[in-house]
């Protein structure tokens, strides 16, 4: 990896004023959530909170940012605390999803996006205009596995492998009494069942994901691209994670895939992962770390996209994972805003940032990961 030194030249995009003005547009929200202890609480609650976490602020400074949905839970955390800490600063989130986050930051309406799917090299191209001499580079920040939750009376212990599960979603596998279903789960009772399939209507990372891992882990059952919009044939669809989740709760039958949080939230059970390991492997924060750990940085020079081993056997490691990463640019930040910056992401990345994720159903970052985004956001420059 190669860093950069602090004392370069920092540019000034051309359309700076830009992002403050949309800072009061797009993230009114998410800033009454982060003080609403202030309009809401007497000396008595104040003095119930815990003390605001440990993190070097920086004395000013506004910060828009938008994007994934998968990380709105943790950001509206990273954001109280920090915020707790640092009054001085203030931070916007919008959830407005991966593709119009990243379109918002291409266009200077923000200083920072999520994504659950690294920039295309297009995209990297037109950010140049965006970072006045550096680029966007993806930052992961914060993992979580793609729960496959179902509905199924009386089976609250179910085995799938890559192979069934694709052949599920494909339309091809259309019974839960099915033979290769019976083979994995010999000891439970499944039923003579018409099996509903559910997947997202809308365009979306945790699709993205899904369809990744099908393709690298069952290739010769799923023969489609890893796109944002669902590939396989038939079955029915929902908007949103909670839409599907919804669906899957109330249809007896059902299968459906989402982000760990609503499997908890709506208490759907969800399948064990049968990864050719010892033992099948359940859906949890410490396990998904566990499958990142095995994912690969495949990025350039200070980009640290991640390349996932869909097809691990590795123990205890949860194959079918999501990373959300934060958009900045390596380069060319605001300097009004730069301190902010590096001091908010510099948090979300540390220890205690990170530790606060299995509690929200999220996975944490694998240390050797985390170590290497901390490096690289104290050379934004």
């Amino acid at each position: 990896m190669q860093h950069r030194h602090k004392g370069r030249r920092r540019f000034l995009p051309v359309g700076a004023a830009v992002a403050a003005t949309a800072f009061a547009v797009t993230g009114a929200a998410i800033i009454a959530i982060g003080q609403s202890r202030d309009s809401q609480g007497s000396d008595d609650r104040a003095d119930a909170l815990p003390p605001p976490a440990r993190i070097a602020c920086a004395e000013d400074g506004k910060l828009p940012g938008s994007g994934s949905t998968a990380q709105k839970n943790a950001m509206e955390h990273w954001i109280k605390e920090y915020q707790r800490a640092c009054p001085g600063v203030q931070i916007a989130y919008n959830p407005v999803g991966s593709g119009a986050g990243v379109a918002q930051f291409l266009r200077q309406a923000t200083v920072f996006s999520g994504t659950d799917s690294a920039l295309k090299p297009q995209d990297v191209e037109r950010s140049r205009n965006v970072c006045p001499g550096g680029r966007a580079i993806d930052l992961p920040m914060v993992g979580g596995p793609i729960a496959i939750g179902y509905n199924l009376r009386g089976v609250d212990n179910l085995v799938l492998d890559a192979e069934t599960l694709a052949k599920i979603f494909d339309s091809e596998i259309t019974n839960w009494a099915h033979p290769a279903i019976r083979k994995l789960n010999p000891d439970v009772n499944l039923p003579e069942l018409a099996i509903q399939a559910i997947h997202r209507s809308d365009d979306s990372g945790t699709t993205q994901n899904l369809n990744a891992y099908l393709s690298g882990a069952a290739s010769k059952e799923w023969p489609y691209p890893k796109e944002k919009d669902w590939q396989g044939k038939g079955g029915h669809s929902a908007a949103g994670s909670d839409g599907v989740a919804t669906s899957v709760r109330n249809s007896e039958g059902a299968i459906g895939y989402f982000e760990l949080s609503f499997a908890a939230g709506l208490k759907i059970p969800t399948v064990k992962i049968d990864t050719g390991a010892s033992q099948p492997v359940e859906a949890s924060p410490e396990t998904a770390s566990a499958g990142i750990a095995s994912a690969e940085v495949v990025g350039k020079d200070d980009d640290l996209t991640l390349k996932f081993n869909y097809a691990t056997k590795a123990e205890g490691a949860y194959p079918i994972v999501l990373v959300t990463y934060e958009v900045v640019c390596d380069g060319g930040n605001q300097p009004e805003m730069l301190p902010a910056l590096k001091s908010f992401l510099a948090y979300t990345a540390s220890e205690e940032g990170q530790e606060v994720l299995p509690g929200m159903h999220y996975a944490p970052l694998p240390d050797k990961v985390a170590v290497q985004v901390r490096q690289v956001i104290d050379t934004l420059y």
